[in-house]
């Protein structure tokens, strides 16, 4: 173990034994409690002196131990609250997102098994020849499309079957092999940006905004972030190639043959154009994309098209990682930790200008450790509340519609940690990529993304007028 490894761990264990006693302002006991777990995690997470799931696996088994009404904490007498059930923080291991990873594996894993992969590939990627800078950039292009209308969880586990051939035709040294594995989980952030429908902060965002009797069109949403989607991309797409640079100056992708017909295989094509379909269509039918997710789980088995040492092969680990970033999350939220956070900035004394970019900061750091859909929950009612109250001084000139939209484009950019959002773990588990590597990128991005989103908030979105709803 490295000394960087074991300083890591020196300073997790001191922050676990001194910030639960150190007596912040305005943060409840069990508030300390879930602070020392976060930074744990945090700490853990970016240095990896254990495996990332070990972590996650810890931090739920810490806040089990510390914070239930069950756990060793509050049994033995040394809590003066009460604690919430060990269930609040177990139950993540069965959360409906993990049932919508595990039918994106299934697919995944039987995509490969059937050669479905391949045939899918050559589909998307012919149009863009063999050049690797033209492949990612292709494979980004579709993902960010598919993106826009469907959930990005799902459309990062479409597109790791497609780029499953492309990282077997690389070289095991060449570093392009991560950059293919980044790309994916990258572009699904960016594209859910661009339609209200592609990620839950947009959502989040037009409900709030509609409650206060403001409407922004389908249309007029495409119009206000497309421009940015774009030059998001292609920044991301420059970043990706320049700290992944192929060896290879070709990629020699066979675009020859056919698909596999054979009974199980079609089934599987059935299985899959369903799944994918009913996730594509989400909006029309109503069904949730977890439900959906539920299809291939029950169908793939059930038909023989994956049986059980197909089933012990799936990435379970990644499950793991992605239920502790879940539970690290309703820790934060059911102990107030998440709110004093929020609340240590004094947000009423700062400029116009100023308050919008510490909404953006503040969205995407936060957005960084709990789930995109939490942080935009949080954040959205504190900033839409500072612009409709505000007439006179300094925040007069505060928008309460551009700040929403800085809120739902900044929580898209959290992608900095494998927990950050869920098309991250995905690429996890493709193992060949390391934290360090989808930090480096994330930061970059992010940087990138939060600079472009002011300059619109700046100088594009004020151009457009958003009228009250009759």
């Amino acid at each position: 173990m490295t000394p960087l490894k074991i300083a890591a761990i020196i300073a997790a264990i001191l922050t676990l034994a001194v910030v639960p006693f150190a007596g912040f302002d305005g943060l409840s006991t069990e508030g300390h409690i879930a602070l020392a777990i976060f930074l744990l995690a945090a700490v853990f997470w970016m240095f990896e002196p254990v495996p990332i799931y070990a972590t996650s696996l810890l931090v739920i088994f810490l806040q089990v131990m510390l914070l239930s009404s069950e756990g060793a904490w509050v049994s033995l007498g040394f809590a003066n609250y009460e604690g919430v059930s060990f269930t609040t923080f177990t139950s993540t291991l069965a959360h409906p997102i993990i049932l919508l990873f595990l039918g994106g594996f299934m697919l995944a894993s039987a995509a490969v098994k059937f050669n479905l992969d391949k045939s899918v590939t050559r589909l998307v990627l012919k149009p863009f020849g063999s050049k690797p800078m033209m492949i990612v950039c292709g494979l980004m292009l579709v993902t960010a499309l598919l993106s826009a209308f469907m959930s990005n969880t799902a459309t990062t586990s479409m597109m790791m079957t497609v780029i499953l051939p492309v990282i077997a035709a690389l070289k095991p040294e060449d570093r392009l092999r991560v950059g293919v594995a980044l790309c994916i989980p990258t572009a699904a952030n960016i594209g859910g940006i661009a339609t209200p429908i592609g990620t839950p902060p947009n959502a989040i965002v037009l409900a709030a905004l509609a409650n206060e009797g403001i409407r922004i069109p389908f249309g007029t949403w495409i119009m206000l972030t497309l421009p940015l989607v774009i030059v998001s991309l292609v920044a991301s797409w420059l970043i990706l190639m320049a700290l992944f640079k192929p060896t290879a100056t070709q990629i020699e992708l066979n675009f020859d043959g056919t698909f596999n017909r054979t009974p199980k295989a079609l089934l599987l094509t059935i299985v899959f154009l369903a799944t994918i379909g009913l996730w594509m269509t989400e909006a029309l039918h109503g069904m949730n994309s977890n439900v959906i997710a539920f299809l291939p789980v029950a169908a793939l088995p059930l038909f023989g098209v994956l049986d059980k040492h197909d089933i012990r092969k799936l990435p379970w680990e990644v499950l793991w990682l992605v239920a502790g970033g879940i539970s690290l999350g309703v820790s934060m939220q059911n102990t107030g930790l998440a709110g004093w956070l929020v609340g240590m900035v004094d947000w009423a004394s700062l400029s116009a200008l100023m308050l919008l970019l510490l909404i953006g900061v503040v969205t995407f750091l936060l957005a960084n450790f709990l789930s995109h859909t939490v942080t935009a929950t949080l954040i959205t009612p504190i900033a839409l509340g500072l612009g409709i109250g505000a007439t006179t001084g300094e925040l007069a000139d505060f928008n309460a519609v551009i700040a929403g939209l800085v809120i739902a484009v900044a929580s898209s950019f959290g992608m900095v940690l494998p927990i950050s959002t869920p098309p991250n773990a995905i690429a996890i588990s493709t193992g060949l990529v390391e934290t360090k590597d989808m930090a480096k990128v994330g930061i970059l991005v992010g940087i990138i993304g939060l600079a472009l989103t002011m300059l619109c908030a700046k100088l594009y979105w004020p151009l457009f007028q958003f009228t009250p709803i009759p």
